[in-house]
């Protein structure tokens, strides 16, 4: 889009480039509200309306898809947007009802440490919610918090180093190994996902996950569902993650 002109770049969010969303007359402008940002600053002074998108907010998984139908709306393709909107809910709750009956339910922990921190998600956030309709028992499950929690790797390792599966997402040219991750922090390979070979790596600068998944969830479940319970969806591949290599 950017390459073609189609889409034009007019910077991030925090640093927005004033002049070019001038010079592109646009009848509004899409943004997604932050806490305590302290609103948009030089971008409310265009007298172009602001239209607050806060799909990122929501808690299910099937709550920010359906922002699909809001957008629909906005372009004159409503009918359009049903429609996709209510095959990806079918898909979803189809799933959802196969891991229903399972009397097993795997233990996950997810993401990586970030400098000082391990960012994982809350337990009341959109990815929790996904592992535990995939049948996974999400260590922070009790968690009330519906973002990411900063935390020690001390009181991560206390929760999840019994966890049956690891799931991880990064960006790089090449996808990460055993090997690399115990090369990157050491403390890593006293995981018992790591020790059994249960991690399993989403390199989002190869595969569309953050593009593709919030609008297709049933998609994301599917991986999870494989994942979690590898005797179900028999013939079915992976679509975001993969099974790390040595």
């Amino acid at each position: 889009g950017c390459r073609t002109g189609s889409i034009a770049d007019v910077g991030n969010g925090m640093n927005p480039d004033i002049e070019k969303i001038i010079d592109l007359h646009p009848d509004a402008i899409m943004l997604s509200p932050f806490e305590n940002s302290g609103g948009y600053g030089r971008v409310e002074k265009l007298n172009i309306p602001i239209i607050e998108c806060a799909d990122y907010m929501e808690t299910s998984a099937l709550g920010r898809a359906e922002w699909m139908r809001f957008y629909g709306l906005l372009f004159g393709q409503a009918q359009k947007a049903d429609s996709l909107f209510a095959e990806v809910e079918k898909n979803y709750n189809e799933l959802k009802a196969l891991v229903a009956p399972l009397s097993s339910a795997p233990s996950v922990i997810s993401e990586l440490k970030n400098g000082s921190a391990w960012y994982v998600p809350g337990g009341k956030s959109t990815s929790a919610r996904i592992y535990a309709d995939a049948g996974a028992n999400y260590v922070f499950a009790d968690d009330e918090h519906s973002g990411s929690v900063p935390l020690a790797f001390e009181t991560v390792f206390d929760k999840g180093q019994n966890a049956d599966f690891w799931l991880i997402k990064y960006n790089q040219a090449i996808d990460k190994t055993y090997k690399e991750l115990e090369q990157d922090y050491a403390p890593y390979t006293g995981f018992r996902a790591f020790k059994e070979r249960n991690i399993y790596g989403c390199n989002t600068g190869k595969v569309d996950f953050y593009e593709d998944s919030p609008f297709h969830p049933d998609r994301l479940l599917k991986d999870l569902i494989k994942i979690f319970h590898p005797t179900l969806l028999e013939g079915y591949e992976l679509k975001y993650f993969t099974k790390l290599a040595e």
